[in-house]
């Protein structure tokens, strides 16, 4: 892999480590930064919905998404800068976009809830993973690391369980977050798409009548 292709991805991850290892290690920073509905509301700290996306609750958090960004995100980011599709500025927006929609749910759910807190930049890696499997529908996805699954197979049983658990609602993670994520992830791509490649659709479509379930 040429790492030179793919610039952004890597700061994005260098970006959420720093900050992330430097909140784990001072809650002064953690409080000014996380997100905060209560404050953004009463001190509108609007700020939180992005600082927050670059901490993360603890190691195995930010390893998790920050293997799943290199890997989707550098796929995503050289196929924006290669077909034409906006290149960086498309690619931070799809980022930045997404962390900005995943954390609008919790905001409106827990806006007067003066305890409840969120951080993690999983609405930004659900978009980024979404975005790819557009362009990539059929492509192997490992569950666990063993089960193969298709991606576009993955998508479907990800916003199923995602909408179940997020009525659930009996954990601690953000399913709402990373729902919204990934719906913003699809729409921005589609949308990219049909505004500045709408030829690219002829491929995407002819890839879908060849469907396999349990990926190539």
């Amino acid at each position: 892999m040429d790492f030179s292709e793919t610039p952004v991805t890597l700061i994005l991850i260098a970006a959420n480590v720093i900050f992330s290892v430097i909140g784990l290690s001072n809650h002064g920073m953690m409080d000014k930064t996380i997100m905060w509905p209560y404050r953004v509301k009463s001190e509108n700290q609007y700020y939180r919905f992005i600082s927050s996306g670059f901490l993360h609750a603890d190691w195995m958090h930010l390893f998790f998404n920050m293997f799943t960004l290199f890997f989707f995100g550098s796929n995503v980011e050289r196929i924006f800068n290669q077909e034409g599709l906006g290149g960086t500025p498309a690619y931070l927006g799809l980022y930045f976009l997404g962390l900005i929609v995943a954390g609008i749910p919790g905001y409106v759910k827990h806006q007067d809830d003066y305890n409840y807190r969120a951080l993690g930049a999983s609405g930004a890696v659900s978009a980024v993973v979404f975005a790819a499997i557009v362009f990539s529908p059929w492509s192997s996805i490992y569950l666990y690391g063993a089960l193969k699954i298709s991606a576009a197979l993955y998508a479907v049983l990800y916003i199923v369980y995602c909408v179940y658990m997020g009525k659930r609602n009996d954990d601690n993670i953000g399913h709402d977050a990373h729902l919204w994520g990934s719906i913003l992830g699809l729409v921005f791509t589609l949308v990219l798409i049909a505004v500045m490649q709408p030829a690219m659709f002829d491929g995407i479509v002819e890839e879908l009548k060849r469907p396999s379930l349990f990926g190539r």
